[in-house]
């Protein structure tokens, strides 16, 4: 479609936008190929912006150069579209996200952005790990449900189901989806968001041959489950009848507007969810009534670069208009930008209107150094939460350019590319000056390295994947002696393992990092397990760890408490072990003796006082090394599963307990906990060898666990040689003189 045409359903649109009750903010999810991007072509085709000759070929939303290659969905892509729904214009603000887990966090972004979702489930596969991940995603944000079961054809051409065993299919599908939405849903829409073929919610088709039915399709084409059935099996002439009597641009169509919240109704019960400020304030009321003539606020869950406007803020406007000129102060930077221009996204163009009302998504132009979660507001407004990512970067590479005159370009790369997705982690090793990239997976990385050469055209060297480890304690010690360089001032320290309730805290979000205010978690941390007179006094959170003030009547304590705690973030960051980032420790500072005099604790006394006796502490009560573990989902022939399971056991991995091992018919599928560091040695190749390449799998974030006691020591080895470390360990002395 031409850019002007474009921009006229964009004009269009924009005088929309301000009807809240014809607006519906949505995002279409799903487990990675189950054809979430194939259903967003069909309503492209509905709202006019591609032709259906193309649908399910062109994947509009797919527009970047290495997502047509793979024909996958990398990032989230936003567009809006205008429909007309029994004779009433609404829009709808599309959000087609990615369905492999090395590209979850795009999906939960996307989440603070929506009231809604269309969950795409394929029926042969059924509920997969993503499936899981994403609906659950979904719900932590309230973001309503409804439930397109997708490629159904798959069940006559490739499973043979006569018409009563498919309804039985699709039947226990819809239930296994509803038992997931009951148990991940908010308390007060248990036994509300359910979905059912009765009441709408669900529609079942192919969106690759562009049909699928519902109730209101049944409906109003008086067609039902038999004569479906009947048309599927009559090939090509069957095929056309289904495309002229169940339409799925009408379906799906339907299901979005009768069954998915207006901005209106979601904003209500979704900002008290995600915003924890007055609720009684001007802004917290704007907020919950979506006014658009009252101040703005914005939460920003996208960042796009774009090479002439530079970034590109892509947030969501919760009250207020955003247009140009208008002011907004940015949280986390403490500091009001001007916007420049405002626009909303058409997949890959971005068209500029003159304003965005609350309730809409906005493409904003003028916030600078912008990032992901952040607050623009009009107004000082408490910041939005945080937003927070279920899996974490277990794999990492080195990376550098091949012409050294081009590490400058390399660093502003990676910069753009960390903004634009937060889940990749870049940092500079001190020792050899090498960057190191961090991220959930090594597709995740593949194709961080693959944008760097074919987008930014740098030439690049990266190393072979590396595993992210983490170090914890298990026991704890007590009263170690931390001295500063000069010996005018003593700290004394306990260490010990933090309670495993408050880590869990800390790793849901419900604690965010960095210094608490006043007693706010006070009563949870009790809860989890901290000793009350602790839960008072925490000076930082760092690393899923704390440090907490336990002394009396200590002087000058206040003074030097900054140095303090840059000296416990160093510890935690940066473990004794092999300098891999700490997990779970709890350092209560119980005595110490400072000097008066201020010029002798400065920062270069105080800093190693901290670092040093926290470094002993956790080499006297025993470090030991966490390694990433994931899920592995595989589907295999029968006649393979003891190959299959020879290989999982080989690789360190075990066989899960419930539902480790499910057969139907001649089909098998496996889950096991497999270690990342035996995943990335070869699995791909040696999976497909013992299974004849007849396996399709996947994995999924399973957090991490202590490693073996016997691989611990060879493995701390390798990866001090790999950083320029001497290979032993340091012992707890080195940090006592």
């Amino acid at each position: 479609m031409s850019m002007v045409s474009k921009i006229s359903i964009v004009e269009n649109i924009s005088k929309l936008m301000s009807d809240l009750k014809h607006v519906r903010n949505i995002a279409i999810i799903a487990h990675v190929h189950h054809g979430k991007t194939t259903l967003t072509d069909t309503l492209l085709v509905k709202a006019g912006l591609i032709s259906k000759t193309v649908s399910g070929e062109v994947l509009y939303t797919n527009y970047e150069e290495i997502e047509k290659e793979r024909r996958m969905t990398i990032k989230s892509a936003d567009i809006s579209l205008g429909f007309d729904y029994k004779g009433s214009e609404y829009i709808i603000n599309l959000i087609d996200t990615p369905g492999h887990v090395d590209f979850g966090g795009h999906v939960t972004r996307s989440m603070r952005a929506v009231d809604g979702v269309v969950l795409v489930v394929d029926p042969v596969e059924g509920v997969m790990p993503q499936t899981e991940t994403v609906l659950r995603t979904a719900l932590k944000e309230k973001a309503k449900p409804v439930l397109f079961v997708n490629k159904v054809d798959r069940l006559i051409s490739e499973l043979k189901l006569t018409p009563e065993q498919t309804q039985e299919r699709l039947l226990a599908l819809i239930n296994d989806i509803n038992n997931l939405i009951n148990k991940f849903c908010p308390e007060e829409f248990k036994g509300k968001w359910g979905v059912s073929v009765q009441g709408g919610s669900v529609a079942f088709g192919s969106a690759y041959d562009r049909w699928a039915v519902s109730s209101y399709i049944m409906q109003k084409y008086k067609i039902n489950f038999k004569q479906v059935f009947e048309y599927m099996a009559k090939g090509e002439e069957g095929l056309a009848k289904l495309q002229e009597m169940a339409p799925i641009d009408e379906a799906t169509l339907a299901m979005i507007v009768e069954h998915l919240p207006s901005p209106y109704e979601a904003q209500r019960y979704r900002i008290p969810q995600i915003w924890k400020g007055d609720l009684e304030s001007e802004d917290g009321k704007a907020m919950l009534n979506a006014d658009a003539k009252a101040k703005t606020n914005v939460v920003i869950f996208g960042v796009v670069y774009d090479q002439h406007s530079g970034e590109v803020a892509v947030g969501r406007v919760f009250s207020g208009t955003v247009k140009k000129g208008t002011e907004l102060y940015m949280s986390g930077l403490e500091r009001t930008e001007k916007v420049q221009q405002v626009g909303v996204f058409m997949g890959p163009d971005r068209v500029a209107v003159d304003e965005v009302p609350a309730g809409n998504i906005a493409a904003i132009v003028g916030l600078k150094d912008v990032f992901i979660g952040g607050t623009a507001s009009e107004n000082h407004i408490t910041p939005f939460e945080e937003i927070r990512h279920y899996s974490q970067p277990v794999v990492a590479k080195a990376i550098e350019a091949k012409d050294t005159k081009d590490t400058a370009k390399l660093i502003e790369a990676l910069r753009e590319l960390q903004k634009e997705d937060p889940t990749l982690k870049v940092e500079i090793n001190p020792e050899t000056g090498e960057h190191i990239m961090r991220g959930l997976g090594e597709l995740h990385l593949e194709i961080i390295e693959t944008k760097i050469r074919d987008e930014f055209k740098i030439p690049i060297e990266t190393s072979p994947p590396i595993v992210v480890y983490r170090e914890t304690i298990e026991n704890k010690v007590q009263d170690i002696e931390g001295k500063t360089p000069n010996k005018h001032s003593r700290f004394f320290v306990n260490v010990e393992p933090l309670e495993k309730g408050v880590v869990d805290m800390i790793e849901t979000g419900i604690i965010k990092e960095g210094k608490p205010k006043g007693k706010q978690y006070l009563e949870e941390l009790v809860k989890a397990g901290m000793p009350r007179e602790e839960a008072r006094n925490i000076y930082d959170v760092s690393n899923n760890s704390m440090l907490i003030n336990a002394t009396h009547g200590v002087q000058y304590l206040n003074e030097v408490l900054e140095n303090l705690i840059i000296g416990f973030e160093e510890a935690v960051g940066d473990g004794p072990l092999a300098r891999e980032k700490c997990t779970g420790i709890k350092v209560l500072i119980t005595d110490a003796t400072i000097h008066e005099d201020p010029v002798h604790r400065g920062p270069a006394q105080i800093i190693p006082a901290m670092r040093r006796p926290i470094y002993a502490g956790m080499i006297t009560a025993g470090v030991v090394l966490l390694e990433p573990k994931q899920i592995l989902t595989i589907n295999i022939p029968q006649e393979y599963m003891s190959d299959v399971i020879s290989l999982i056991q080989k690789k360190r991995g075990q066989i899960l307990e419930e539902n480790g091992i499910v057969q139907e018919g001649e089909a098998v599928t496996m889950r096991a906990k497999m270690p990342v560091a035996e995943v990335i040695k070869g699995f791909s190749n040696e999976i497909r060898s013992v299974t004849t390449g007849r396996a399709i799998w996947y994995f999924e974030y399973a957090g991490y666990e202590k490693m073996p006691a016997e691989l611990q020591a060879a493995v701390v080895k390798d990866i001090r040689k790999r950083k320029g470390l001497p290979e032993q360990p340091p012992s707890a002395s080195e940090f006592m003189d």
